[in-house]
């Protein structure tokens, strides 16, 4: 339990404070059309795709669930948070076919490059995914995370998980309502400073506290001793969780899938002003994704080191973070922490709901019924987002009844899911000879695959000794690179036998195809920074692997 002083709820207050203005300033640039409503006008700035990317990307499962599997595994989680050279690859190689494409969403590239049916396919699949697992487990995590935090049992005789859980949903729905992606992304960039300092305050203190008035680097001396073996970033082939092959192929195509493919992290490029603001946004992305290792795992790594010198004590791993807060922080800070943790939540949401309206109305509604007006389009968006905000809130007892279960399998539901959709993107951007129905096979064979092991897994025992038990008792990374390579052989089968594109349909949407005005704009806007922050990108991210092989 976490004592806020008068100190700390008067910096919490002021952080409401700048946050509403923040929204308020977004809702008086009032939406004309749909480019504005679910892309920001597509006029954002590289500081605010680079806000919005990293804010989206960090919710409770970083603050919490990250810091414990930091106290737990140690650095094996580390791949997933060293990912920013993905994130480079949007911006060098996929922006220009997005944002030159001038697209909405994603599935709608994949009916551009491939066929009607890919777009639906992908749609129905990302709003339900999006609905009752990322909406899902935000908002349940939120709830448990402040009631934990809080030590709030109850208010008035009522859970103080629901009243945190739905007053959460309610105050991002209002305003993702009524503001739409301007007031997401300029609130990111309220939010993203914000949740750094208060993370890196758990670094410094905790590190300070095992010095034992030594300095940082003692701490951390204390740290590696401690943790010993899970200091080490790279585990044994034979490893039952994270194998090293599995690893470096697995963590890729499930990185890729999410940062170059999901509607929700490549929403915010496709906001951009151009292809050079985009690109730089991805660089400023990147550098921020380097952080969450250092300011979200490496404390569950302190708390356990400070937990064996008796320093602080706490039951389980996920307990790690609020303990940290609760026995280490002065008055002030604690409450820029709690702070930090409301803008990782706050921004995840957001940018959740108005992706899933995005996908709703524009690959359903707009699709089906394309001579509707900008104004009907606006007001479909805006009652969309509702509609998932109620959704959201409608699924949370589901969610509180089984989440032992759930969250279980959630951790292997985007292996299953990334495969198809990585291999669809990979291939039909490599090259002219894939065919609109190879697009459609591959991405319907990886789905199948990986909703078989995941129907599976709840009957892992009853299923031991017979010919499926393979599909369950393979390793989960390596089970998806096994879909990816799958599903990469059946495309280049399926194209075999099946009508190609023509050059007029994919005319810009391969690389052997994009037009020489794309490339003169991805070309005149590069300069030597853009070389420069690359380079440097990937030489801390070598330099981080190299320390803790």
């Amino acid at each position: 339990m976490v004592e806020l002083s008068t100190l700390d709820w008067l910096v919490l207050g002021g952080f409401f404070i700048l946050l509403a203005g923040v929204v308020v300033m977004s809702l008086r640039q009032k939406e004309e059309d749909t480019a504005d409503y679910f892309l920001a006008g597509r006029n954002a700035s590289w500081v605010v795709i680079g806000a919005s990317i990293f804010a989206s990307n960090i919710g409770s499962e970083h603050l919490v669930g990250l810091s414990g599997s930091g106290a737990e595994t140690g650095m094996a989680m580390a791949h997933w948070e060293l990912q920013s050279w993905i994130i480079l690859l949007l911006g060098w190689i996929f922006v220009p076919f997005y944002w030159s494409s001038k697209v909405y969403t994603m599935p709608e590239f994949l009916e551009r490059r491939f066929n009607s049916q890919c777009r639906t396919f992908l749609s129905v699949i990302s709003l339900i995914s999006y609905v009752l697992t990322k909406v899902a487990v935000t908002v349940y995590a939120g709830g448990v995370a402040f009631k934990t935090i809080l030590g709030i049992e109850s208010i008035w005789g009522i859970d103080f998980f629901w009243i945190s859980a739905i007053g959460l949903v309610v105050v991002t729905g209002i305003y993702t309502v009524l503001g739409g992606m301007k007031a997401i992304m300029w609130t990111s960039v309220l939010q993203t400073p914000v949740l750094i300092i208060g993370s890196l305050v758990i670094l410094v203190v905790g590190l300070e506290t095992l010095g034992g008035g030594n300095g940082m680097m003692a701490g951390w001396d204390v740290v590696e001793r401690v943790n010993g073996d899970n200091m080490h970033l790279m585990r044994s082939a034979s490893d039952p969780n994270f194998p090293w092959p599995g690893i470096i192929f697995g963590s890729f195509i499930i990185g890729f899938w999410y940062f170059c493919t999901d509607q929700y992290i490549v929403q915010r490029v496709l906001s951009a002003k151009g292809i050079k603001e985009a690109r730089r946004g991805t660089m400023f992305a990147g550098y921020l994704k380097l952080l969450p290792v250092f300011i979200f795992l490496v404390p569950g790594m302190i708390a356990v080191a400070l937990k064996q010198t008796g320093a602080i004590s706490y039951d389980t791993s996920d307990q790690a973070f609020p303990t940290l807060v609760a026995q280490l922080l002065p008055a002030g800070v604690k409450g820029i922490v709690i702070g930090g943790l409301v803008a990782a939540l706050m921004s995840s949401l957001a940018s959740l709901f108005n992706s899933s309206a995005t996908l709703f109305t524009i690959d359903f509604y707009k699709k089906y019924r394309p001579q509707c007006s900008e104004k009907k389009l606006l007001q479909v968006g805006r009652i969309a987002t509702v509609a998932v905000v109620v959704l959201g809130i409608v699924w949370i007892p589901v969610m509180k009844a089984i989440a032992d279960v759930l969250y279980e399998y959630l951790q292997s539901v985007q292996s299953l899911i990334a495969p198809g959709i990585a291999a669809v993107f990979v291939m039909g951007l490599i090259s002219r000879k894939i065919t609109p129905s190879a697009g459609f096979i591959g991405m319907l064979v990886g789905f199948i695959l990986g909703m078989i092991r995941l129907v599976l897994l709840p009957f892992k025992d009853s299923v031991a000794g017979t010919s499926f038990a393979w599909i369950v008792d393979m390793n989960w990374l390596y089970y998806c690179v096994m879909l990816f390579v799958i599903v990469c052989a059946v495309i280049v089968v399926a194209s075999m036998f099946t009508k190609p594109a023509t050059e007029e349909q994919i005319q810009g949407l391969t690389f052997g195809t994009l037009g020489k005005g794309t490339m003169k704009e991805v070309i005149d806007g590069l300069d030597k920074w853009d070389y420069i922050h690359t380079v440097g990108i990937l030489g801390i991210t070598a330099f981080i692997y190299w320390r803790f092989w």
